[in-house]
């Protein structure tokens, strides 16, 4: 059976507001955020770049976060989580895939993300090596119910298209 030219995979990530005063920043799609408190976790918990890792994983069938970057594993601790995603995008292209555009909505309550959307877009552009046309991030809240809604954490939803490299159209191209 012929491989399918394309694959789609999506990706789910949370992380609880670590506790005041743990001197943590709050990263999100790569970028530095303006907030009171960052995310708890075992990597810099930039559940963005979780989400959407977890998604191109998912697109090429290579399993998930947690099985490439395991929180059991101290070279991981505090680690950006653009190293996950520079690994990520290698491992894809080193089987053949290109990342054709990625789509992902982040879940917070507080802080306001709307001002840092056009950054994250850019710098997640970079990063993969896309045009910025090709990577989406929204910020919806959950009008105050759930653990967003309470301040608790922030959670993020991704999705993610993976073509076959030598399909003869590279990313960009119309």
């Amino acid at each position: 059976m012929a491989d399918t030219p394309f694959r789609i995979g999506t990706g789910y990530d949370v992380h609880a507001f670590a506790p005041p005063g743990a001197a943590r920043p709050l990263v999100l799609g790569g970028v530095a955020i303006p907030h009171d408190r960052g995310l708890a976790g075992h990597s810099d918990a930039d559940v963005l770049i979780h989400a959407l890792v977890d998604a191109l994983l998912g697109a090429a069938a290579l399993g998930d976060i947690g099985a490439h970057f395991p929180s059991s594993d101290d070279r991981w601790r505090d680690a950006p989580s653009a190293a996950f995603l520079t690994y990520t995008v290698d491992l894809l292209r080193a089987r053949g895939w290109r990342i054709a555009n990625v789509d992902t909505t982040l879940v917070a309550e507080q802080p306001r993300l709307s001002p840092h959307v056009p950054a994250m877009r850019a710098w997640l552009a970079d990063l993969l090596g896309l045009p910025v046309e090709y990577i989406s991030v929204k910020s919806k809240t959950t009008d105050g119910l759930g653990f967003t809604g309470r301040g608790e954490g922030i959670a993020c939803h991704a999705v993610a298209l993976i073509a076959r490299a030598d399909d003869g159209a590279a990313a960009g191209e119309e």
